[in-house]
């Protein structure tokens, strides 16, 4: 029988930690955020009095690093039962992108996420959008940011391939007077929807939450790993960092002060060059990589090949019934431009994923014979994807890999029988 995790510090050192900031929320006086280079965003709890040590159980309610559950799902109205168990709820799905050209190119696909925000903003009235940007001191790394205006969003537009803790700002939502947005990872979002459950205001306030697709994330060593390749020499001297957008799918772009020196590279150089390789443990057991807790969740069509100079396009999936009706509305009012498709665009557009699920159930047995902390999922299913979908080889790798790394990191053995 596993020891129960009963600290923020031991979801830390288990190695479960997402960097969400949901923690820092609840608990703001004891917890602050900071940024641990090979690792990510990571809390930091204040010393107790005396020898005791701070109680942060009431962080511990809402962190998705130790668990995710769907409670719901089978009574949704609406919802396709066949693509279910493999990648959520699913009420409805469009292809399209921003009806605004300079938001769609900036965007890391269609910009869908940012033309929503713009939507809510400037037409329905909401008071606040929480999403991550560009440090403006040092833009290789992220900050989590409020934005009240168009200008605001599409400043900050384009994915972000490095640490990000937007829940640490869901007190702005909770203290706003109107309707808010939030934009973040699966993780994130699934903290934000956990953390509405125990705060009245968040959930008044909290009209729509957006995911995007993701594939983890890397810590700040793989942005610094990508810098020196491009012989970035000084990264002080940066003045913008572009992981993706300006195009489809975009390029990584790193410039110096008055652009005197710009350095770049491919998307595919980028991220599977360098990037991929950094992403935390933490996202290699995660079950949830297309926003299965959100209302909207957009993420790249890459079911087909991109043409050169192709406008962006992004695949826009409502989960409930208020994102259905979101994306209607902002369709109807000329905020996006999309069309309805079928929903086996989905798992056409990110063919590895299935796989990838199955590969988590192996992790997760590899690292519980390691005796190492794992995450406890409910109503996502791993097992069958494991037996289906990954191949022999590839069954006996993600078992035995997993327990390699966690006797390897250290983070074995801390199971009491």
């Amino acid at each position: 029988m596993s020891k129960k995790l009963t600290s923020i510090q031991e979801v830390v050192d288990a190695k479960l930690c997402s960097g969400c900031g949901a923690c820092a929320y609840m608990q703001p006086n004891q917890i602050r955020m900071e940024n641990v280079i090979d690792e990510g965003l990571r809390p930091v709890v204040s010393p107790g009095a005396g020898d005791a040590p701070t109680d942060t159980r009431e962080a511990l309610k809402v962190c998705p690093g130790i668990e995710l559950e769907h409670s719901d799902l089978r009574s949704r109205e609406g919802i396709d039962p066949d693509l279910l168990d493999a990648w959520g709820p699913i009420l409805a799905m469009w292809e399209g992108g921003a009806a605004d050209e300079q938001v769609r190119f900036a965007g890391s696909s269609g910009g869908a996420a940012s033309a929503l925000a713009i939507h809510a903003l400037e037409t329905l009235g909401f008071r606040l959008v929480v999403h991550i940007g560009a440090d403006p001191r040092r833009p290789y790394l992220n900050r989590t940011v409020i934005s009240r205006t168009r200008e605001e969003v599409l400043s900050r537009t384009g994915s972000r391939y490095a640490p990000a803790s937007p829940c640490e700002l869901l007190g702005a939502v909770e203290e706003a007077d109107g309707p808010c947005l939030f934009i973040g990872k699966p993780c994130d979002v699934a903290a934000a929807q956990r953390a509405r459950t125990y705060r009245p205001n968040l959930d008044r306030n909290l009209a729509l939450t957006v995911a995007f697709f993701c594939a983890g994330t890397p810590s700040t060593r793989g942005t610094l790993e990508l810098l020196d390749s491009l012989q970035v020499t000084d990264v002080d001297a940066l003045s913008d960092v572009r992981y993706r957008g300006n195009g489809w799918p975009g390029r990584f772009v790193a410039k110096s002060h008055g652009d005197q020196a710009i350095r770049s590279c491919s998307y595919e150089e980028s991220w599977g060059g360098v990037l991929s390789n950094h992403v935390q443990w933490r996202c290699k057991l995660c079950l949830d990589h297309t926003g299965e807790f959100a209302d909207v969740a957009v993420g790249d069509p890459w079911y087909r090949p991109i043409r050169d100079g192709e406008a962006g396009s992004s695949l826009i999936v409502a989960r409930s019934q208020s994102g259905r009706e979101y994306v209607e509305r902002a369709i109807d009012c000329g905020a996006l431009v999309a069309s309805a498709v079928e929903h086996d665009l989905l798992p056409r557009s990110q063919p590895n994923l299935l796989k990838t699920r199955g590969e988590v159930w192996g992790r997760l047995l590899g690292s519980r014979l390691a005796l190492a902390h794992t995450p406890r999922y409910r109503r996502l299913p791993s097992f069958r994807f494991w037996v289906s979908e990954v191949s022999a080889d590839r069954k006996v790798r993600s078992v035995l890999g997993a327990a390699r790394r966690c006797i390897r990191r250290r983070i074995a053995f801390k199971t009491v029988l």
